[in-house]
């Protein structure tokens, strides 16, 4: 389905890119920009900048980039359509849906499909629970003794199934989804019936009541369902499969109800189920969620340090609480989290002490019983030790053991001098046994590393031995395409990225190749897109300037080549392009555009406003003599790189001299010594001492 263009622009300006991100990552101010670490990738230092004034973020760490449609496609995955949906939903643009015919359903990617198949599932569900008498009588009952209100049921979307083979699977292909889609989603299953014949396919949650699993947008990829009777041939609690849109190591339950009191509050809360969110959401904690079930993962924590960096872990008292609080903390503490942790009352979990104790003694309860780590293994390992020295060293040995998992060098300093107040041992002591798990560790890395090494020599000269495989590019496949090409009239960057083109080539390695020449021809893009329309005297532009000396001169590197064409084009209608033009670009040529827009148009640092106290005041580019000579030097180094390239090229053509008349070598010369001129003149202008 076609969004018309004027909807488009509508939802862009609607669109606030703080507010997009802020729903993703917790954002800090720096300067005139906001700063993150980046969600694209793991970091510990942030490195993602949000330009509010341009409405668009770039991560110079791993190089992601864009305005906040293009945000909201990587960060959910999804296309640039259902991305202007989720943002007019966001800010209440209207879209005029219209039908979709089977061939633009299908054309749609699969996890956009599965997405909309789950939502009709979440809404059948829902459907089930309050307009059906076995949903009320069975599924609503069971929620109201739970003590859920109607607010919270509406909450977190929570639903039944009927206890009925093809309840959902009939429901469905009504609405025209195919089984195939159904199936992929994880809604149904199919099997084979005893004894060979038809397949028997039939709905995977029946008779139970339905936990809707949201991602971070709200949007539900996965249920969790338990059932109610008592049946041991069924598993009390049941969730969905793996799908492309459901990854149950990457997801939190409850994460989309509570980021926004995480942020507020900042810290999460952390629990093992799903009523434990839902109570504790109820009574008005809401910066709480669930591990869904599965051992805490590292990606999950990473989900987490989003929005806060603290986490209080709350686990059952019972010995499986203690162990599981245990397992997860090392990897909090590796990724750079402040952790706590809370054990409840022995046979009490979130759900029950919650409600027996009420909201406020709840939290009472967390703030005086709640400990750091150091505490807590402490506790856990003096009460198993008794008086055994042994147990204690033992003790002693694995807190510093989590110690060195953290990043901080500091924090791991200042909690040495905590672990040897606990354990009334000399720091100097606990210092030594953390450098030696250090040592370890990094004798078991580097044995590691050598093993891996081994390993690749080993399958590289087993596959020496095979044909190439197609997905793998040969030396062969790229020599061919650099047939025919010769240095006197080929550029060595369109060589370079001629080979990069090759189709065996794998996309991650198809890079930019840089020349000497390709970073001047970016800085005067640069130049262009940043201060194009400024004037450097009375009705000389920046933009006029640049393209009169460039006159007949092309760039080498293609992008830039395609960005100063377009510069060009637009000042023989009359106009000069600005950076914004760049940046609504959305087709598949012009997201490569928009990107180097964004890449040269974001700065890394900015200067510390605390210069300025102390009478530290550095030159602005937008002076406008820095501003000219910058251009001027700009252009200078550009035609001496190509008189240097020239050169290159005839000296290479002069080596070959046996192939040349004697007339045409004197002309070579010649024209070898005319550009060397050039490159003289212009290293004397730059103040360059020796010229290439």
């Amino acid at each position: 389905m076609r969004i018309p263009e004027e909807t488009v622009e509508r939802i862009r300006q609607a669109s606030d890119i703080l507010e997009v991100i802020n729903d993703f990552v917790s954002l800090k101010k720096r300067g005139t920009n906001y700063i993150a670490c980046c969600p694209f990738h793991n970091e510990k230092s942030p490195s993602f900048n949000v330009n509010p004034s341009r409405q668009i973020y770039k991560c110079f760490g791993c190089g992601k980039a864009g305005d906040a449609v293009r945000f909201v496609m990587d960060i959910e995955n999804i296309g640039y359509g259902e991305a202007l949906r989720y943002l007019a939903k966001k800010y209440g643009v209207e879209i005029e849906e219209q039908e979709q015919t089977p061939e633009e359903f299908l054309r749609q990617n699969e996890r956009e499909s599965l997405l909309i198949v789950l939502n009709f599932a979440k809404t059948f569900f829902q459907e089930l629970l309050t307009d059906t008498d076995e949903g009320k009588s069975i599924g609503l009952s069971y929620f109201r003794e739970r003590g859920f209100t109607n607010p919270t049921i509406e909450a977190f979307e929570l639903g039944y199934s009927l206890d009925a083979w093809d309840a959902l699977l009939q429901e469905g292909q009504r609405r025209g989804y195919s089984l195939d889609l159904l199936e992929k989603a994880g809604l149904i299953l199919t099997k084979e019936r005893e004894g060979g014949g038809n397949r028997k396919t039939f709905d995977r949650f029946r008779g139970r009541v339905m936990f809707p699993i949201h991602n971070v947008s709200g949007r539900v990829i996965a249920f969790g369902a338990r059932i109610l009777k008592v049946d041991k041939n069924q598993p009390k609690y049941l969730n969905s499969p793996e799908t492309a849109a459901y990854h149950k190591s990457q997801v939190l339950y409850g994460i989309f109800q509570a980021k926004q009191t995480i942020r507020q509050e900042d810290v999460c809360y952390l629990t093992e189920g799903y009523t434990d969110v839902i109570s504790l959401h109820q009574a008005g904690i809401k910066n709480v969620v669930a591990s869904s079930g599965t051992s805490l993962t590292t990606e999950q924590i990473r989900l987490i340090s989003r929005f806060t960096p603290n986490v209080t872990i709350l686990y059952d008292g019972d010995a499986a609480g203690i162990k599981a609080a245990l397992r997860g903390l090392d990897m909090v503490l590796e990724e750079g989290l402040n952790l706590r942790l809370l054990l409840l009352p022995d046979g009490e979990d979130p759900d029950s002490y919650v409600h027996k104790v009420g909201a406020e003694a709840f939290k009472t309860y967390i703030k005086q019983h709640s400990q750091d780590f150091i505490d807590f293994k402490a506790n856990h390992w003096l009460a198993e030790a008794g008086d055994n020295p042994l147990k204690r060293a033992e003790g002693i040995s694995d807190v510093c053991a989590s110690i060195t998992k953290i990043p901080d060098l500091l924090k791991r300093q200042t909690l040495s001098q905590r672990v040897a107040q606990v354990f009334h041992v000399s720091e100097q002591s606990v210092i030594s046994e953390i450098n030696r798990l250090l040592r370890k560790q990094q004798e078991q890395q580097h044995k590691d590393l050598e093993r891996q090494q081994r390993n690749a020599g080993n399958r590289q000269q087993s596959s020496s031995n095979t044909s190439n495989s197609p997905s793998q590019p040969s030396l062969d496949d790229i020599n061919a395409l650099l047939d025919g090409f010769s240095i006197e009239d080929t550029p060595e960057t369109e060589i370079e990225n001629a080979a990069l083109s090759a189709p065996n080539i794998p996309q991650e390695t198809r890079q930019l190749v840089r020349t000497p020449l390709s970073y001047q021809e970016e800085e005067c893009i640069r130049l262009l897109m940043n201060y194009g329309a400024r004037e450097l005297e009375p009705g000389i532009t920046v933009c006029q300037y640049i393209l009169s000396e460039l006159h007949e001169i092309d760039f080498q590197t293609t992008p830039f080549n395609l960005i100063l064409t377009l510069f060009r084009e637009a000042y023989n209608r009359g106009d000069i392009l600005t950076t914004n033009d760049f940046l609504d670009r959305q087709s598949i040529d012009d997201t490569l555009i928009q990107q180097q827009a964004i890449n040269l148009t974001t700065p890394r640092y900015e200067i510390s406003s605390g210069w300025e106290k102390h009478e530290i005041f550095v030159p602005s580019e937008e002076e406008i003599s820095i501003l000219a000579d910058s251009a001027y030097r700009n252009i200078l180094r550009i035609k001496k790189m190509l008189a240097e390239q020239r050169m290159a090229s005839l000296q290479q053509l002069l080596r070959e001299s046996g192939n040349q008349t004697p007339e045409e070598a004197d002309q070579l010369l010649t024209e070898f010594m005319h550009f060397k001129r050039i490159d003289m003149h212009i290293s004397n202008l730059l103040g360059t001492v020796i010229s290439a």
